[in-house]
């Protein structure tokens, strides 16, 4: 029986040209199709913030993601990988992935932010507290750009166009043909990190006098805090105010090293960690040394405590105070110095004190001085920023600014929150000056200034602007705590480490991990194109049952193969053959 089966389609595979093309047709397309394309594109996604504050919980609460991209364009989004561009991107789009229950958020940033419009780059800023604002269970990542991302993110949305389209059958044809991308995140699911310690930093400088010497005390804290912790670089806020703070503790450092110019005012400088999160290092610090301790710089005579915040660009200073100070105190000496200063010395400077209680029912504080103040210590802030609600402080647009010379030209600013070295420097040599004046009570010009040593600042903002330096992401192990610890202890004396845990039963923060991950682009087709390719094999089979079964046997009893292409082949036995077999 087997041999006759052999000759049959033997002499079928001789004799039709109809067989030859059915059978040997898909084999030839599957065999020379053409040479797949890329499977799949790895590149790392940065998760928005996902913390706890006072027991609220904020951010994205999830961090798992396995499911096909769309982009915002795409009719339904539910269980789907939302992609969008910084250039795309608005609050009201986001909500619409959020309404849909989307399966993930993915938005696309620039490399070079400064490449960005300034509308784009304000906007965006605006709307990093928005999206913070409450928690949501959708996982929520950004992606920095490169030619393939883009190329997954166009073929997506052509894909997710052709949705739109008029006719049913070129929607239907647009799906099956459509390249779609699978994506999948390699990291777990994310959970609680447990005994993270946030690390602050203390160095002083003695005086000489007598034993009950006042104390001016220089705060700013160093974490930097964006929607994404990973993306956060701080460089304005508050990179600038842990740069002037260490120039400042190098300058006076210098002039308490000589016995002539060693001044009758302990200086004690303290870098905070936890800024961002109402400021528990600062917190933390004075629980310890005004509660726990009979021995401390801050329970003596604390003449002021100055607290350096977002000073690295602006023609304005202002000073921040819960209480306006009264006249004949140091603290309302070094504010008729500022203006003094700015007035004769820097007269592009516009100096102002700015008013505002301390409301203790806000959730967070407004500035870092306002946890003195709490403890009845006279304090305030400077700041370029005239209100502590200006989006530059919380973005990941606050980045250290490229050369105007290579990417903007002359006089023309980058977008977004940056960090301009000249005003920094600027504003480093107008408060040295007006301290200096108020330590040595001098009323003519000190000689400070002249020792400044810009090149030296311009690498402390350049090393602090290079990392992210989010609360999440420092820990006490951190090259950036290590980092700082080293140039304080060049310029002061007992510098020290000072550690905050949350409380287990009642903590005030919480943070959580998974906040870098890898992610997967896997190209696929959609489920459509499965069942459309299942019903081409299903009428493909059954063409050839068909005419196998019906009409090829009438077909080859009367077809006989012309000599010139076939040779002389008589099929005359073939019905005979064929008919037997079946």
């Amino acid at each position: 029986m087997f041999e006759e089966a052999s000759e049959v389609f033997d002499n079928m595979f001789k004799s039709s040209f109809p067989l030859t093309f059915i059978v040997f047709i898909p084999a030839v397309l599957i065999l020379v199709s053409p040479l797949p394309a890329e499977a799949a594109h790895e590149f790392t996604v940065y998760r928005m913030q996902q913390y706890d504050l006072q027991g609220q919980p904020y951010g994205t609460r999830n961090a798992i993601l396995n499911t096909e991209a769309r982009t915002v364009e795409a009719e339904v989004l539910s269980r789907r990988c939302v992609i969008m561009r910084l250039v795309d991107f608005s609050y009201e789009r986001y909500q619409k992935a959020l309404r849909q229950s989307a399966g993930a958020v993915v938005i696309i940033l620039p490399k070079n932010m400064s490449t960005m419009p300034q509308d784009i780059v304000q906007q965006f800023m605006e709307l990093e507290p928005e999206m913070l604002a409450t928690e949501t269970i959708v996982p929520v990542y950004f992606a920095l750009e490169d030619e393939e991302l883009l190329s997954i993110y166009t073929q997506t949305l052509t894909s997710s166009s052709s949705q739109g389209s008029s006719s049913a059958a070129e929607v239907l044809i647009h799906t099956a043909t459509a390249n779609g991308f699978q994506m999948v995140t390699s990291g777990a699911q994310s959970k609680a990190v447990s005994d993270w310690a946030i690390t602050s930093l203390e160095g002083r400088l003695a005086g000489t006098g007598g034993e009950d010497l006042p104390t001016i005390v220089l705060v700013a804290h160093y974490d930097s805090f964006g929607v994404a912790p990973w993306l956060s670089y701080g460089a304005d806020s508050n990179g600038s105010g842990v740069s002037m703070l260490l120039e400042l503790a190098r300058l006076f450092s210098r002039l308490y090293t000589y016995k002539r110019t060693h001044a009758g005012y302990n200086l004690l400088f303290f870098v905070s960690g936890g800024g961002k999160f109402n400021y528990q290092g600062t917190k933390r610090w004075l629980e310890d040394n005004l509660d726990h301790t009979d021995s401390s710089l801050l329970q003596d005579n604390v003449a002021f405590v100055l607290c350096l915040d977002t000073l690295g660009n602006g023609d304005s200073l202002h000073l921040h105070v819960s209480k306006p100070p009264k006249e004949g105190t140091a603290q309302y000496a070094l504010l008729k110095e500022l203006e003094t200063v700015a007035s004769s010395q820097y007269p592009e400077v516009k100096f102002s004190m700015v008013h505002k209680k301390i409301n203790l029912a806000d959730d967070t504080l407004a500035w870092e001085h306002e946890r003195f103040g709490i403890r009845r210590l006279p304090a305030f802030t400077l700041s370029h920023l005239n209100s502590h609600r200006e989006v530059q402080r919380s973005s990941i647009m606050d980045v250290r600014s490229v050369s105007p010379s290579s990417e903007h030209g002359a006089g023309e600013p980058p977008a977004g929150p940056h960090v301009d070295l000249r005003k920094l420097s600027r504003n480093t040599k107008l408060i040295a000056e007006s301290l200096a004046r108020v330590i040595y009570n001098l009323t003519e010009k000190v000689k400070i200034c002249r020792q400044m040593q810009e090149e030296q600042l311009s690498s402390v903002v350049d090393w602090l602007t290079a990392q992210p330096r989010a609360a999440q992401l420092v820990d006490k192990d951190s090259s950036v705590v290590s980092t700082l610890e080293y140039h304080l202890g060049r310029y002061l004396k007992d510098v020290r480490r000072h550690y905050v845990k949350a409380d287990k039963r009642d903590p005030e923060f919480v943070f959580y991990d998974q906040l870098k991950q890898t992610m997967n682009a896997y190209r696929v087709k959609p489920a459509i194109f499965d069942l459309l390719l299942a019903f081409c094999i299903a009428a493909y089979l059954g063409v050839i049952y068909l005419a196998i079964q019906f009409g090829l046997l009438g077909y080859l009893r009367g077809y006989q193969c012309p000599v010139s292409t076939f040779g002389s082949v008589e099929v005359n036995e073939t019905p005979f053959l064929v008919s037997h077999w079946f």
